[in-house]
């Protein structure tokens, strides 16, 4: 079955806990123990209606603010598709939780209040969704109840946030509108009766017809080398095979290849999975392979086709999303993992920090405290094979490491 990942965000009071809380409610999704908290803890409040935020906020602490704090995952099913939805903060002060959450994402619901309409963390959770190339974004215009379902205010919303679309340099990417009242549940999973006006799919029928096949930017082949396999049987004596995972295109018998960093040429002679053969390795399915000559591969090696290769550099600029106590400042030191290959890099410059309102950049930045985003050039003690983030998500992207805390430090996307 396909698997598709959601990453919601939304301000304070846009209902995003309620909006997810209906879909599992409304798909049956939720257990017998959860449904009976969630009716006695309203009974409880005095609510007339189910408070379905109770399905999500699982720290203390958010059940007591009525806020998101950290990152959940939610998990539910239909007849075509499996979901797993991260349910992310949208606070200025988590914005790492919302690029972690995000990072893995395939498709992006970003809520607005139909009372409030567009404002400025509207901006930045678009922002954070471009940042990370997330190719599908829904618009889940919510609390169209409390605006009468109004479709001249619906109207309003989308031209004034068609006006954050502008700005973005995605083109590509698909954004979709949708008016919904999570808590009356017009919309989300069935079609609301009381806005005839809008004749586009519920936000589930929508999320059920997204090809999963089409939310990958079509690309390069990767495919790092995670284990070198040499079994210790008299059978398979012989054996050498590498297994890691395919990302970006696919791979064939009979592909030409090149293993970086040696440069060596072979051809893919026999690819596994498990104890079956196949002749292709899909896009992110993770196999072995076999090549036609023994050569010298090792873990952290990649293999690519001939005529597809990255770039192997030793300085890059990267757009930084910064997650530590400690700031980061230029001359700095970290371990810089990319993939499975890990390398010690040097804070070069940090160039200019990067407002996620788009209000613009800010030049003569000397340092980066959490939650700051920034272009920030970086020296590494020995190259890494690499592509532009646009181009390809995966080997685009890295993580910094605090070599004395050993706590992953920030996140970068590369220019």
């Amino acid at each position: 079955m396909e698997v598709l990942k959601i990453a919601t965000a939304g301000s304070v009071d846009d209902g995003k806990s309620t909006l997810i809380g209906r879909l599992l409610y409304d798909t049956k999704s939720l257990t017998d123990d959860k449904l009976e908290a969630i009716e006695r803890s309203s009974k409880q409040k005095g609510y007339d209606y189910l408070d379905f935020s109770l399905a999500t906020d699982g720290l203390v602490a958010e059940r007591e603010q009525g806020i998101t704090i950290d990152v959940a995952h939610i998990y539910f099913s239909t007849a075509t598709k499996s979901y797993i939805i991260a349910d992310t903060p949208g606070h200025v002060e988590y914005t790492r939780n919302m690029v972690t959450g995000a990072s893995t994402s395939q498709v992006g619901i970003v809520l607005i209040d139909a009372r409030h309409g567009v404002i400025e963390q509207t901006y930045r959770h678009f922002f954070i969704n471009n940042l990370l190339r997330i190719k599908n974004v829904i618009v889940a215009v919510n609390k169209m109840d409390l605006v009468d379902f109004s479709e001249e205010r619906y109207n309003e919303i989308k031209a004034d946030f068609q006006k954050v679309v502008d700005k973005s340099d995605y083109e590509d990417q698909n954004i979709t509108f949708i008016p919904v009242s999570a808590l009356k549940g017009d919309n989300v999973v069935e079609k609301s009766t009381k806005m005839s006006w809008f004749t586009g799919k519920t936000l589930l029928q929508h999320l059920e017809e997204i090809d999963t096949q089409d939310i990958y930017n079509l690309g390069k082949v990767r495919f790092p080398v995670q284990y070198v396999i040499r079994p210790k049987t008299e059978e398979y004596h012989d054996f050498r095979g590498y297994a890691g995972k395919v990302y970006g295109g696919e791979l064939n018998v009979g592909d030409e290849v090149v293993i970086l960093p040696s440069k060596t040429k072979s051809k893919i002679k026999e690819i596994f999975f498990y104890d079956k053969k196949y002749q292709t390795a899909a896009r992110r399915s993770s196999v072995t392979v076999t090549l036609e000559n023994d050569v010298n591969v090792s873990r952290g090696d990649m293999i690519v086709k001939e005529n597809e290769l990255p770039k192997i550099e030793k300085k890059f600029t990267a757009t930084v999303t910064w997650m530590d106590n400690e700031n980061l400042r230029a001359g700095s030191k970290y371990v810089l993992q990319h993939g499975v290959h890990k390398v010690l890099a040097k804070v070069g410059a940090i160039h200019n920090k990067i407002n996620p309102d788009y209000s613009g950049v800010e030049t003569g930045v000397d340092s980066l405290k959490m939650n700051d985003i920034a272009a920030v050039s970086f020296q590494l003690n020995k190259p890494i094979f690499l592509d532009a983030f646009k181009e390809h998500r995966t080997n685009g992207s890295f993580i910094l490491i605090d070599p004395q805390t050993n706590n992953t430090a920030g996140v970068g996307f590369i220019e």
